[in-house]
């Protein structure tokens, strides 16, 4: 029996891509990208093992030369299903791609059948003329024919450049990207619900990988107490190799992902955190990289605050909650635990605990509320972007902005706390809440409601109001889940 967890609408999508190919008897084209360690390698293979057609999985090595990556996917077309005897497939010298995709036309079974490229841009980083002749391919030998082609990759950026407008292969391809497990997917992996099941998505960044070292029932504490122990412990060495993968040598764009990791949110904290003896870095520097880090390579996220004018500043964090514990927290645990030093590790990480998943938790809150929010689960139906706000001074922020548009909105629908912590919600918080959101553009007290969002609930006595909304971790979980 298979142990693959989730990604229902991922198979469904390509089901129904498969079924198409099956109906028209033409090939259908598909893109599917997503960050190292997400899972893009297992569920494609999950959906072939699944599939009753003939197939083809074919991965690129890296720095593997045009001959050597022709000859990979030859011998890997003659191992496969695709052809009725793979003896038959012939050897080639060239390195030609033209030559390549004739031969794997020449293979391909006249019912449906399934062709995957994985780490398509370990093909094109070789070879000058492998997108075009993909293209070429695809019109004249491919598109014709009942196959369904998947092109995966973990290079966000070259990935979105295959099928950009000023590309051979534009217009050709849909386009899949696939994120982490979600947190109820994260929860059923590894047997845990409610707040255990976030804790755990947090600390694995939903990261199949991860997960699959994780014991049945275990709670986040007990796994980081448990792995602090182990130097070769995935925990550490995945967020370790998508650093190395991404950041090969120790340049600016790496320092400011790190400034970032340890906490610097605002341009000026990364400039100074980033900088050298002799200054900050100047905002022409600092500028293209944070927008490389954000747009190209995604391994930052930005987020502007959300009111009905104009806002700054933005703040910047690490997209991935797992690289974002790493950076701040478990490169230091790695490092004691090569020491023979586990117990330190430990040590360090109860004392950061708390105050990382409460900065960390709250992203995911706001697009749990969100999530609910777009299938109609909230109180109030025009909410189609979740956000907070803050002001230069950062005083007060506001955890949760729920709004009709973004960044800028035209109306507020609630505005909200996030309060993770071991004690309740209490009469102060909501105090500090109600006198803080009075100072956001566009909050209404008589028509913007209140929610708040507690790890532990609201203290004994302590009322909301009528149309405001207490979110708790097991409502954060099934957002995902509808």
């Amino acid at each position: 029996m298979s142990d693959f967890i989730g990604r229902r609408a991922e198979l469904g999508l390509l089901d129904k891509r498969l079924q198409r190919v099956a109906a028209t008897g033409r090939g259908t084209a598909l893109a599917v990208r997503g960050r190292r360690q997400v899972g893009k390698s297992r569920l494609v293979q999950e959906f072939c093992d699944r599939a009753t057609v003939p197939y083809l999985f074919s991965t690129a090595t890296k720095g593997a030369s045009p001959v050597e990556a022709v000859q990979t996917l030859l011998a890997d077309l003659g191992d496969s299903t695709l052809p009725v005897d793979g003896g038959l497939i012939p050897g080639l010298t060239s390195g030609s791609w033209p030559d390549a995709f004739k031969v794997l036309a020449a293979a391909l079974p006249p019912g449906p059948s399934i062709v995957v490229l994985d780490e398509l841009p370990w093909l094109a980083e070789q070879d000058s003329l492998f997108d075009g002749a993909l293209q070429t391919a695809w019109d004249r030998l491919l598109s014709s024919r009942p196959v369904l082609l998947l092109l995966l990759g973990s290079d966000l950026h070259m990935m979105e450049r295959l099928t950009a407008y000023d590309r051979p292969f534009y217009g050709r391809a849909d386009n899949l990207i696939l994120g982490p497990l979600n947190p109820a997917d994260t929860g059923s992996a590894v047997g845990l619900a409610g707040a255990d099941a976030i804790d755990a998505h947090l600390v694995s960044g939903g990261l199949p990988g991860i997960l699959r070292t994780w014991p049945h029932g275990t709670t986040a504490l007990d796994f980081l107490r448990s792995e602090s122990t182990d130097p070769a412990a995935a925990l550490f060495s995945i967020p370790e190799t998508a650093l190395l993968a991404e950041f090969p040598t120790p340049d600016l764009a790496r320092r400011v992902l790190e400034a970032v990791g340890a906490g610097d949110r605002t341009h000026a904290n990364i400039a100074a955190t980033a900088g050298s003896r002799d200054g900050g870095l100047p905002s022409g520097t600092l500028s293209p990289l944070l927008q490389r880090l954000t747009m190209e390579k995604q391994v930052l996220s930005i987020d502007e605050p959300l009111s009905t004018t104009p806002g700054k500043p933005a703040l910047y964090r690490v997209a991935d909650s797992n690289l974002r514990l790493y950076l701040g927290v478990l490169r230091t645990v790695h490092e004691q635990a090569r020491r023979g030093r586990p117990e330190a590790g430990m040590r360090l990480i109860e004392r950061r605990w708390s105050s990382w998943r409460g900065r960390a938790v709250e992203p995911l809150v706001r697009e749990s509320l969100e999530l609910a929010g777009l299938a109609g689960g909230l109180p109030w139906p025009e909410v189609e972007v979740v956000g907070g706000w803050w002001n230069r001074q950062f005083d007060p922020e506001v955890d949760l902005i729920g709004a009709d548009r973004g960044p800028v909105a035209g109306k507020l629908a609630f505005a909200g706390s996030v309060k993770w912590l071991s004690t309740p919600f209490d009469r102060h918080d909501l105090d500090a809440l109600r006198g803080a959101v009075t100072q956001v553009p566009g909050f209404d007290r008589a028509g913007t409601g209140l929610v708040v969002a507690s790890l532990n609930g609201l203290a004994p006595g302590l009322e909301l109001q009528a149309g405001d909304l207490l979110w708790s971790p097991e409502d954060v979980v099934a957002a995902w889940q509808v």
